[in-house]
């Protein structure tokens, strides 16, 4: 039986970022070390799968290998018989997606001109994102506050380079100092940025002693948010720069706040319109009236025409929720909801049975049809 595929082994698509690999293999490794299931031989089998899969595709230059070739590049380097393609599976798909540099790259490289890849911009920090929970009119009205937060950023002593001040640097060792590496080179002679030096052929020879050579040091920082009107739950403000320190001095990624709107227990919110009930008596719903009526900027008046009926829906234009992208605000939609009031005493009793007889109606006549 052959060996599975690597991506398979680890439940990834081949499309699957450095990041992703790294967490798949963390998760797995976890789940099928022998410390944790001491005696279970299959387990043991399956994390030296997970691992042999992790060290092929963690590796940059192993895994473009592995994506051309499949297992067959356990043969190691040196040309293949009958050819570059001989015994290796080949899918023009692979270069039209960008696998090595596209296919304009695969032609430069086997007939002239230049080889391999542009030199790639380096690596951004990580973005991050921080939740925090709003009230209900605050979402309506927008607000400012403040925030801890806890990123990695450039370490101050050396720039975020991860060199000793002063020290000079050296030939990369990945690389030999030329800042490219090799992908399948006994083939088509196609390179790729170096990942260790990002392209530059030189590392740090010392390392700075405040970051460790890391570059980036751990902070705590109180950052001032300002939530625009009119966000929802889901809703994301994005501060450039404010999340992680990238690797060598490199742009740091973004921060983004994501809001959590807490339910209000009077406004209901749908789109950019606030839907409410309002209590109304008898006498009101009966003769009309001019009400007050709660919103979000206080109270408005509304006109209740003479014979409402309970559930009957009112519009107040302009009092609902600011749009984000800006333009007029939505509108509130006001349900009247007719109170009977009880107990009545003998007085309101007769004045009732009074009405009932000056004004005879069946509010039921329609249905007598079902009946």
């Amino acid at each position: 039986m052959g060996k599975r595929d690597y991506y398979e082994v680890l439940g990834l698509p081949r499309s699957a970022t450095d990041r992703d690999i790294k967490r798949a293999y963390r998760r797995l490794a976890r789940r099928y070390h022998p410390d944790v299931n001491p005696g279970d031989k299959a387990a043991e089998a399956r994390f030296k799968d997970v691992t042999e899969a992790y060290e092929v595709l963690s590796d940059s230059q192993k895994r473009a290998e592995y994506d051309q070739f499949g297992h067959r590049t356990a043969a190691g380097p040196g040309p293949r018989p009958g050819g570059p393609f001989a015994g290796a599976p080949f899918d023009l798909g692979d270069f039209a997606r960008g696998g090595f540099g596209g296919l304009g790259d695969l032609l430069e490289g086997v007939f002239g001109g230049r080889t391999g890849v542009e030199e790639q911009a380096p690596p951004r920090g990580e973005d991050l994102h921080y939740t925090i929970d709003i009230d209900f009119e605050q979402a309506v009205r927008g607000f400012t506050t403040e925030i801890s937060l806890q990123r990695s950023a450039s370490c101050a002593s050396c720039g975020g380079s991860g060199a000793r001040p002063g020290a000079g640097t050296i030939p990369c060792p990945a690389c030999g100092g030329t800042g490219r590496l090799s992908v399948g080179a006994d083939l088509l002679g196609i390179t790729r940025a170096c990942g260790r030096c990002r392209g530059g052929g030189r590392v740090p020879g010392q390392a700075c002693p405040a970051c460790a050579g890391r570059g980036r040091n751990p902070r705590t920082e109180r950052v001032k948010v300002k939530i625009p009107p009119g966000v929802d739950t889901g809703s994301k403000i994005r501060l450039a720069e404010m999340g992680e320190a990238g690797p060598g001095g490199s742009a740091s990624g973004d921060l983004y706040i994501v809001t959590r709107v807490r339910p209000h227990p009077f406004f209901e919110r749908k789109g950019d319109n606030i839907h409410c009930t309002v209590p109304v008596t008898v006498t009101e719903a009966s003769l009309g009236a001019r009400i007050q009526v709660p919103t979000v900027d206080g109270p408005a008046e509304m006109r209740v025409p003479a014979g409402t009926s309970s559930g009957q829906v009112f519009r107040l234009r302009g009092k609902g929720v600011p749009p984000l992208r800006g333009g007029g605000r939505g509108d509130q939609y006001v349900a009247v909801k007719v109170v009977v009031p009880r107990p009545l005493n003998a007085r309101a009793q007769e004045l009732l049975r009074e009405l009932a007889r000056l004004v005879p109606e069946d509010p039921r006549r329609d249905l007598k049809a079902w009946m």
